[in-house]
């Protein structure tokens, strides 16, 4: 049967079967699976695509232990989560070991739509960041990152701010007003955005300083990428803000011709 390649999270591989194929072949390929490979304890099917703000997957169990709970390793830190409910890409590993790489001491962190946290705890546990604020939407996933954030024993490094963007962000200028010590504008915001029509850039420039980096990632087509760039600058115009582009870099395939864009620029 031509199927093609699983992602393995932890001891569950989740295979995208081809539409042709019948339910005895998918169990007959699964069991294959976890007899070559001995850590793989489940075996789910994809069954429809990332939906929706809160990104979240289908999969139905084909077989093995029938579980949708995930315990992942990667970067040195561990992640709880479950499949249906929240979104993990184990393919963003580099990105976000790469990301924790450009943290400089003493940074004040923002990560938006930041799921379960990986992004957040990645960072906390690989650099020398002196805070990381974890935001996200969806509550299931807020679950899940204060029990990874106390798996990694991040407890004093990360603070999880729950709820939208927009509202987290005018909020957090109120306040900041008051004690900027406690609300500090941010040295680095992170921005691994699902697929939205919003850039939500005009909330990082709300939230950004002089000096402040920005890791902003959008999805293009392959040959298509200056797009994205064009875009970000009109929005930086349109809210007058001065940047500078510093690196634009194609972060993984996300399907035929289409590729997950990340750039990297700086508030001056």
């Amino acid at each position: 049967m031509n199927h093609k390649s699983f992602d393995l999270l932890g001891s569950v591989a989740i295979v995208n079967f081809p539409r042709e194929a019948r339910q005895r072949e998918k169990k007959k390929f699964a069991e294959k699976l976890m007899q070559n490979n001995k850590s793989i304890k489940s075996v789910l099917e994809k069954t429809g695509k990332f939906s929706g703000r809160l990104r979240k997957m289908k999969t139905k169990f084909v077989a093995g232990e029938k579980t949708k709970e995930i315990l992942y390793r990667e970067n040195g830190c561990v992640f709880r989560f479950n499949i249906d409910k929240t979104y993990f890409s184990p393919r963003l590993s580099n990105e976000r070991k790469e990301i924790a790489s450009k943290i400089k001491k003493g940074d004040n962190v923002l990560v938006m739509f930041a799921g379960v946290a990986p992004y957040s705890i990645v960072i906390a546990k690989n650099s020398k960041a002196k805070k990381v604020y974890s935001n996200e939407i969806n509550r299931e996933a807020n679950k899940y990152a204060q029990l990874n954030i106390g798996l990694n024993n991040l407890k004093n490094k990360i603070e999880l701010v729950s709820g939208d963007i927009k509202r987290v962000a005018r909020n957090w200028i109120k306040t900041h007003r008051n004690t900027p010590t406690t609300h500090p504008l941010f040295d680095v915001i992170v921005m691994p955005r699902p697929q939205l029509r919003e850039t939500f850039l005009e909330q990082a420039f709300m939230l950004a300083e002089k000096g402040t980096r920005i890791y902003y990632y959008d999805f293009s087509k392959q040959n298509e990428t200056d797009k994205v760039v064009e875009r970000i600058k009109k929005e930086a115009k349109k809210f007058k803000r001065r940047i500078k582009i510093l690196k634009i870099k194609k972060a993984g395939e996300i399907g035929p011709y289409r590729v997950r864009v990340r750039v990297d620029f700086i508030v001056y």
